[in-house]
């Protein structure tokens, strides 16, 4: 299973990353973000950042669906993310190479090549 330091050695493995100082992990590829730890709000209480959970650009609402449905036991998302092409990764569920297979697909919809 993996982890946020799986995240991080896949994310930096990939041409023109640049890592976000932050609370968890951020990465971004021509200015733009593809995966970053989770910032789990519950009313009345302080965001939490979650470095179990990864946050994925995956490029359109069809595909978000696709992995809803078809892989529950690996993503989720939130209200706060309705009508956002991102879905959330339970790290501790996903292979690695599962993981970097997700990973390396956000960052080319996001302009790696």
């Amino acid at each position: 299973m993996s982890g946020a330091d799986d995240v991080r050695d896949i994310a930096l493995s990939l041409a023109g990353v640049v890592e976000i100082e932050s609370e968890g992990f951020d990465f971004r590829v021509a200015g733009k973000g593809f995966v970053w730890s989770y910032p789990e709000r519950q009313a009345g209480r302080p965001r939490v950042i979650r470095l179990d959970v990864a946050v994925l650009y995956v490029g359109e609402e069809a595909e978000k669906q696709a992995l809803l449905k078809g892989e529950p036991e690996l993503f989720f998302t939130t209200k706060a993310y309705d009508g956002w092409p991102l879905v959330m990764l339970r790290l501790d569920s996903v292979e690695r190479a599962r993981l970097e297979e997700l990973i390396t697909d956000a960052w080319r919809m996001r302009g790696g090549t």
